[in-house]
């Protein structure tokens, strides 16, 4: 049975219930930062356990959090950092990553480069630059990768 991974960024303070609601029904979650309040982070260790970087976006609050982490899920390694600029400044810390998740720029990207997957979510929270409302849904079976984007409508585009 494949794990199922809810991946999100730069909420901003908001977490739409929309979702929730896909997250409840995932084995765990991985936040790539600018979160913006810790009840956030609260809510979202309370639905499942939680993978969570700081993003520029996140002050004093939020020191405690790290400003990149590794894991494994199943037999694959991740990478987590906010800002893929940064990501790109540590060649280093990829070694043996099969995935890397990044934030920031709000927009959806999933890409394969040099054998590893590359995948920013977007943004789900607060709706910004005029950008869709996205995140995705992952499901690892072992070093198998299944990445489904999630676009959620917008009614208000202040929210």
């Amino acid at each position: 049975m494949p794990t199922k991974i809810g991946v999100i960024s730069d909420t901003h303070g908001l977490l739409r219930p929309e979702v929730v609601e896909v997250l409840k029904t995932c084995d765990c979650i991985i936040h790539g930062g600018d979160i913006n309040k810790t009840e956030i982070v609260e809510q979202l260790e309370g639905i499942a356990p939680l993978y969570v970087v700081r993003g520029n976006n996140d002050k004093e609050w939020a020191e405690h959090l790290p400003a990149s982490l590794t894991f494994t899920i199943e037999d694959c390694k991740f990478f987590l950092m906010h800002n893929k600029k940064e990501v790109l400044g540590k060649p280093e810390a990829l070694a043996g990553i099969d995935v890397v998740v990044y934030g920031h720029s709000h927009k959806y990207a999933q890409d394969m480069i040099d054998g590893r997957l590359w995948l920013n979510p977007g943004s789900c929270g607060k709706r910004r630059f005029d950008q869709a409302i996205t995140f995705a849904v992952m499901d690892v079976d072992g070093k198998d990768i299944h990445v489904e984007k999630i676009t959620i409508s917008h009614n208000n585009p202040t929210k």
